[in-house]
């Protein structure tokens, strides 16, 4: 086999209170990847998109991951690699992620499962190093391992699968962007012993709800007083999607990855639609552009189409 064509997961990271070590992998939407394998050490990229994201191998997400495992693989090799970017970059959604796990899993689909699925996971957060700064494995986790993924350590990595449990996500992008980086460079550098007690707490008992199939534990568990209240003040209407979300019937959520977008957790896909209205007309109210998905969590990563 010369040529592959994979789909790469949107991505929701940190799950409210779970900072840089909960991240899950959503139906839809999702990014599309066609890779040639060549037989000689060179990396072309191309994108079908409209983005203008650069095609420069050390300048692009996909890029420097696929040259992190050329590096690790015995023999020369190359790659041609089309991407057409269906989730939006700076969406909060995992779109770095999505490139950079796509372009590593279907590369080693052409070498035959050479690597495992960790070391996967360490190339490609080359290209979340490119895109944020900073090597972490929220999205690129469950964007390779599928479902709900605990990164109990990045260095060294430690990834623990989680059981995916049975509930819709409704998540609404409104058309901003926010930088990762950025969203980063915001948050505190020092808290208090008795929130960060407290923060330990809702993790634990989101791990438990989500490993149980607990919607209630899940509800119970989904709140933040460390990085929520800073990051909010980037997301217009923030709070009031928050709201009324609840009044229909979600369980909770918040914003997904650094944001815009806001997820939310329902146990019917019925209240995940209701979900998705009050969504829509929030952002009507602001004047601001969204888009909406009621998505599974899904059980597979990137997969070949």
């Amino acid at each position: 086999m010369k040529t592959i064509k994979i789909k790469a997961p949107a991505t929701v990271a940190n799950l409210v209170c779970g900072f840089d070590v909960l991240g899950m992998a959503l139906e839809h939407p999702q990014d599309e990847m066609e890779l040639t394998l060549l037989n000689k050490p060179q990396l072309i990229i191309q994108h079908k998109d409209k983005y203008g994201l650069p095609t420069t191998a050390e300048k692009n997400v996909a890029g420097v991951a696929l040259l992190a495992l050329m590096k690790a693989y015995e023999k020369p090799i190359g790659f041609k690699v089309v991407i057409n970017k269906i989730i939006k970059p700076g969406s909060g959604l995992g779109s770095s992620a999505a490139s950079a796990a796509g372009a590593v899993v279907a590369a080693n689909k052409l070498l035959k499962n050479y690597f495992t699925k960790n070391e996967l996971v360490q190339f490609a957060m080359f290209g979340e190093e490119l895109a944020s700064g900073s090597k972490h494995a929220d999205n690129i986790a469950p964007c390779i391992y599928g479902g709900v993924c605990l990164i109990r350590s990045n260095h060294p990595l430690d990834i623990i699968p989680l059981k995916t449990p049975k509930l819709f996500v409704t998540v609404v992008h409104p058309q901003i962007e926010i930088k990762t980086s950025e969203a980063r460079a915001i948050l505190p550098k020092e808290i208090s012993l008795k929130n960060a007690v407290k923060h330990w707490g809702n993790v634990a008992a989101l791990v438990a709800g989500i490993s149980q199939n607990n919607p209630e534990i899940i509800a119970n568990s989904l709140r933040d007083d460390i990085i929520e209240p800073v990051r909010k003040k980037l997301i217009p209407g923030f709070d009031r999607v928050k709201k009324r979300s609840l009044t229909v019937g979600a369980l909770g959520g918040g914003i997904s990855g650094s944001g815009p977008s806001i997820f939310m957790f329902s146990t019917t896909k019925k209240i995940a639609e209701k979900v998705e209205k009050e969504m829509i007309e929030i952002y009507r109210e602001f004047n601001i552009e969204a888009k909406t998905y009621v998505s599974k969590i899904s059980k597979q990563g990137v997969s070949e189409v």
